[in-house]
């Protein structure tokens, strides 16, 4: 019986982020399944990804990108009615902003969202 692997990364700085980041580069991810939850400052990203961490580049799976201690979140050349539109994570980047941090989810054509937080916690899961 083979044992399936399923990651989870948990980030807690600019080297984790990158880590998660790595991973995540060229995931797919539709309009609908990316969620921002004001009351719990939670920030949830659904993707299907190709499993880089593991030699099989062409296995595809499905993962979720938690953000945490979220304030805030501004998304630019994202068409948030059309709920069937995918788009790309190209990277994820970190900026420090006077006390807070800026992570910013940078997509294809253009498209980027910006969480505002006070600190870095951010976990890549795997779901089977």
């Amino acid at each position: 019986m083979k044992k399936k692997y399923l990651a989870k990364i948990i980030a807690k700085d600019n080297q984790g982020l990158q880590l998660i980041s790595a991973c995540c580069s060229g995931a797919k991810v539709k309009i609908d399944e990316i969620k921002y939850l004001p009351s719990s400052k939670i920030f949830l990203l659904s993707l299907k990804r190709y499993r880089k961490e593991t030699d099989k580049e062409n296995l595809k799976i499905n993962s979720i990108c938690k953000f945490e201690f979220v304030d805030s979140v501004k998304s630019k050349n994202i068409n948030q009615s059309n709920s069937s539109l995918f788009l790309e994570l190209f990277t994820i980047d970190l900026l420090k902003n006077k006390e807070n941090y800026e992570i910013n989810l940078i997509f294809s054509n253009n498209a980027y969202i910006t969480l505002s937080t006070e600190i870095v916690e951010a976990t890549l899961e795997d779901q089977n």
